[in-house]
């Protein structure tokens, strides 16, 4: 199917977009709720972590499993089937999820499937729309993505003041079924194309050949490291700077996770912002810039967790565009970096290794936390596992730096 050339003014988008802002309502419940998880559930920091681990891990296990099949099968295929799973395996969750081992369980479960609605989607995506138009596009499906993101901690928030940890699972994990049936709908005109290549060289191999591919690739998994690292804890961070300002632990827990909300609006403006940015400066310089953005905002905002919460949140606002707004630069640069026939595979690599390391990075921002925390400093204890966090915004802009090919 040849790229569209024209407007962005579609229904099919608009109905996409407002899909995938439901169906990841239950992206953040757990990170929302996660302070008095703790509590209830008696979970150490490290244990808390193991369960967002796990929710990376099944994630890019499933964003490689879909971009492969969506490779050979097609990628309109594989993203309806995987809406559906989706919103069933979230519903699972929402009703079943009470402690700390059905939570590792259920909540890996929900991510195993949902993975499936991202890759197929970027795929989708470069088939339809042209390169002059591709990185706003790609930018309009990351931010109602990121909209998604804002949502599911808004409601988590209101509902765990309301009717606790429990009212929160069971609506977040209700959404998503919602956002299958508008995925089904918009979906049902769209072509099922299958890109064939020639099978004498390996996608793999072709990989490996191509540096602009690898460099996007390893970038991305730095920018993985930072942001997934981020998003499931700063909602703690805002938590613990509200209850070391005297605030109730449950009130706490419901504020850091509305402020974290505005966060996620803030990176959806980034996503369609830069995104479309990228098409006019071109991908290497607005990735750069970004990476150089994020490392910084990483490496200060954990010292500052006893400054005044008005500072934090300005911060936190601006560490959440500049960490999110690279997202769909670099699925668009790679998208234009590597042929149709081998993008499944493309994708499916960046996905083990960049939702790999994000899989990783709540682990180790739990367990510097408690390896801190005997030194009676929550300054250090913050400030350090932030920092742990930055060292994936410096790998990201020095892969930027070094693009090559990459055009706008």
């Amino acid at each position: 199917m040849a790229a569209m050339e024209g407007t962005l003014k579609d229904r099919w988008l608009t109905t996409l977009c407002l899909s995938r802002a439901l169906m990841y309502a239950i992206y953040m419940v757990y990170a929302a709720c996660l302070p008095v998880l703790m509590h209830e559930w008696a979970m150490s920091a490290a244990q808390a972590g193991t369960v967002s681990g796990a929710f990376m891990i099944a994630y890019a296990t499933s964003l490689v499993a879909s971009s492969w099949l969506a490779g050979r099968f097609g990628a309109r295929r594989v993203f309806y089937w995987s809406s559906w799973l989706s919103g069933l395996s979230a519903l699972a969750f929402g009703l079943f999820a009470h402690d700390y081992l059905s939570a590792l369980l259920l909540y890996g479960l929900a991510a195993l499937t949902q993975g499936g609605t991202y890759a197929p989607a970027v795929m989708l995506f470069a088939d339809r729309y042209a390169p002059k138009v591709r990185g706003r596009a790609v930018g309009m499906l990351i931010a109602s993505t990121s909209l998604g993101y804002a949502f599911s901690l808004m409601v988590s928030g209101t509902l765990l003041g309301l009717g606790g940890y429990r009212l929160a699972f069971l609506v977040c994990g209700a959404l998503p079924l919602a956002g299958a049936a508008m995925t089904a709908y918009a979906l049902r005109d769209t072509p099922n194309v299958v890109h064939r290549h020639d099978r004498s060289e390996s996608s793999l191999r072709a990989l490996r050949r191509n540096p602009d591919a690898v460099r996007l690739i390893v970038g991305y998994t730095g920018h993985s490291w930072e942001l997934l690292g981020m998003w499931q804890w700063l909602p703690a961070f805002l938590a613990a700077s509200l209850a070391l300002a005297g605030g109730e632990l449950g009130r706490a827990a419901a504020l850091g996770a509305g402020f974290s909300a505005a966060m996620h609006v803030c990176g959806s403006f980034a996503s369609s912002s830069m995104g479309g940015l990228s098409d006019r400066l071109g991908r290497p310089r607005v990735l750069f810039a970004l990476g150089v953005a994020g490392a910084t905002f990483s490496m200060t905002i954990g010292w500052l967790v006893t400054a005044p919460f008005a500072v934090l949140l300005v911060l936190a606002l601006a560490y959440g565009f500049v960490a999110v707004g690279d997202s769909p630069v670099l699925s668009t640069a790679l998208t234009e970096a590597v042929p149709a026939e081998h993008l499944g595979a493309a994708l499916a690599t960046r996905s083990i290794l960049g939702f790999g390391g994000g899989a990783v990075a709540p682990v180790v921002f739990g367990a510097v936390l408690d390896a801190s925390a005997g030194h009676g400093s929550p300054t250090l204890s913050w400030g350090l596992a932030f920092v742990a966090l930055g060292i994936g915004g410096v790998v990201a802009a020095a892969c930027a730096r070094r693009l090559g090919r990459v055009k706008a």
